[in-house]
């Protein structure tokens, strides 16, 4: 989607008084069906209603429910109650609100708060109606106008203003295009938006691009895979081979968006955008992304304040389909995979073989998931699920972290602080029940799953067995769950020999002489001091030697 704007004069004041009056009307329109969509009222109701009330068409009636639907949506996205939207922003109305300014800088507020609270007429395209039926563009000799429906059969005509500074201005494609539509009869729709600012109007045209070509880089000559990561706040790129092996790695920062405005993370984005498309044309290489419907953004009270507030100033979806839009005008394939478990098999199966960070490797796995490599468990992590002595071990770990976080859950009286302990005790609850139900049943020799029913002597069937194997390393190796730190799991995944992880998970008792003599095996000598011995302090309760 590409949006351009344009300034519009009037020739006549009456013309200007119509549009207003019209803004005026359809913002309250919009502002009473959000309230009334909040109430659950339905579409085709609420639009009669609309009509009656605010004496506009149908069509007008139509795009204010459209907006104030994609209001809502928004603020669900965002982690932010719908309820507590205030039309014309917070800010100024917070400003207001103080009363501390007077005069001039009063009114100017004053004004600012009126423009974005009424200031607003928004019409979508139809393609059956050359484009747009209620604010359409037309040719007048050599002059632009835009023709606005103020009322059953009475239009405005107002002049478009727009200055074209270079050769590549989608300005100029937009009007050939149009152009040609109007030859041609071929028509395609955009979408119209006029909005009042600092006493001048503007509208912004929003339409699809045609005529693409189809691409010309290809998954054939291998994929970047692409993972964009919360924290730390970067985007992880991979460079696939055809043939699924590791080729370069990359990484972008993202701090440049944090503290910035709403308009200044747009412009910073597109930037990154063709920061990326520009790698992969230069790679020939197709790009590979992860296909999400939505993203959490936390809520209060969760523990993760710092985080929160880094993802409500995060545009992930709309990173996403930048790159999607530069790709395509690059002619570059954007290949979209379901994100699920890409997370977890690159931080438990590649980040410790190639000694990569968990969000590298998770890009790793969505470059391989689109050349259409499925990822197998390794064989020592299948035989560690079914050894029963370490499945104890794991259980008697994560009872001991349950015990531990039960212990800071009573002494803590902060409400906020609470509620991410209790959290983490029923997330402990689920992986124990996880990790005990593979006790339910014996292992038969050769199941056979033929209608994909669940097969007896495999009481995991019904669990994915990366999830299992990420509760049954997660915790009990790491200490944590999915922590930065993942070279602990390369002496499993290489040799299968846990117990030395768990011999160095387990405290040591202090003997003096026994450390010494470590010491001095290793080559140490200690130094003495007025309190004994320096080399090793007696405050060390965890002992590592070999």
């Amino acid at each position: 989607m590409i949006t351009l704007h344009c300034k519009l004069t009037f020739e006549s004041e009456k013309d200007k008084e119509k549009l207003l009056k019209l803004m005026r009307r359809f913002c309250s329109c919009y502002r009473y069906a959000y309230g009334r969509l909040l109430e659950k009222q339905e579409r085709k109701d609420l639009k009669k209603e609309l009509q009656k009330t605010f004496c506009l068409n149908s069509r007008y009636c139509d795009d204010a429910i459209f907006k104030a639907q994609s209001l809502i949506n928004l603020c669900k996205e965002t982690g932010q109650n719908p309820e507590k939207v205030i039309f014309g922003g917070r800010k100024l109305f917070e400003k207001l609100k103080k009363k501390h300014l007077n005069g001039q800088q009063l009114e100017k507020l004053r004004q600012k708060w009126e423009e974005r609270r009424k200031g607003l007429l928004y019409s979508r395209g139809d393609k059956t109606k050359k484009g747009n039926l209620n604010t359409r563009i037309e040719f007048e000799k050599d002059n632009l106008k835009l023709r606005i429906n103020t009322g059953e059969r009475d239009w405005i005509k107002a002049n478009i203003k727009r200055t074209v500074n270079r050769q590549n201005d989608k300005w100029i494609n937009f009007i050939a295009d149009l152009l040609q539509a109007e030859k041609t009869g071929e028509y395609f729709l955009y979408s119209v938006e006029i909005r009042k600012i600092n006493n001048n109007f503007y509208a912004f045209i929003s339409y699809e691009e045609v005529k693409l070509e189809e691409p010309i880089i290809t998954k054939d000559s291998g994929v970047i895979g692409i993972d964009i990561n919360a924290s730390p706040f970067h985007i992880a790129m991979v460079s696939v081979k055809p043939d699924g092996n590791l080729e370069k790695i990359r990484r972008i920062s993202l701090h440049t968006l944090l503290g910035k405005t709403k308009n200044q993370r747009e412009y910073l984005s597109w930037q990154i955008a063709h920061q990326i498309t520009d790698i992969a044309k230069e790679e020939n290489k197709a790009i590979a992304i992860e296909r999400l419907s939505s993203m959490p953004k936390g809520e209060r009270g969760d523990g993760n304040g710092k985080l929160r507030k880094r993802l409500q100033q995060w545009i992930y979806k709309g990173l996403l389909e930048k790159i999607k839009v530069l790709a395509k005008r690059k002619r570059i394939q954007v290949i979209e995979v379901n994100p699920a478990y890409t997370s977890v098999v690159g931080a438990l199966k590649y980040a410790p073989q190639y000694s990569l960070d968990k969000d590298t490797a998770g890009a790793f796995v969505i470059g391989r998931k689109v050349l259409g490599f499925r990822e197998r468990l390794p064989e020592n992590y299948e035989k560690l699920i079914t050894d029963k002595e370490y499945l104890d071990f794991v259980i008697e770990r994560l009872q001991e972290e349950k015990q531990k976080t039960q212990e800071k859950l009573k002494e803590e009286n902060n409400q906020y602080k609470r509620k991410p302990l209790k959290s983490k005790i029923n997330e402990l609850n689920k992986q124990l029940k996880i990790i005990q139900s593979l006790y339910s049943e014996p292992q038969a020799q050769n199941p056979v799953n033929r209608w994909k029913e669940q097969v007896r002597g495999l009481p995991w069937a019904s669990y994915k067995l990366w999830q299992i194997v990420k509760v049954a390393l997660a915790i009990p190796v790491l200490g944590k769950s999915l922590s930065r730190d993942l070279s602990p799991l390369k002496a499993i995944i290489v040799s299968g020999d846990w117990n030395r992880v768990a011999r160095r998970l387990a405290p040591v008792s202090w003997d003096r002489g026994y450390v010494l003599d470590k010491y001095r095996q290793l080559g140490i000598c200690p130094e003495l001091n007025e309190a004994g011995y320096k080399y090793p302090s007696p405050e060390c309760s965890f002992m590592h030697f070999g």
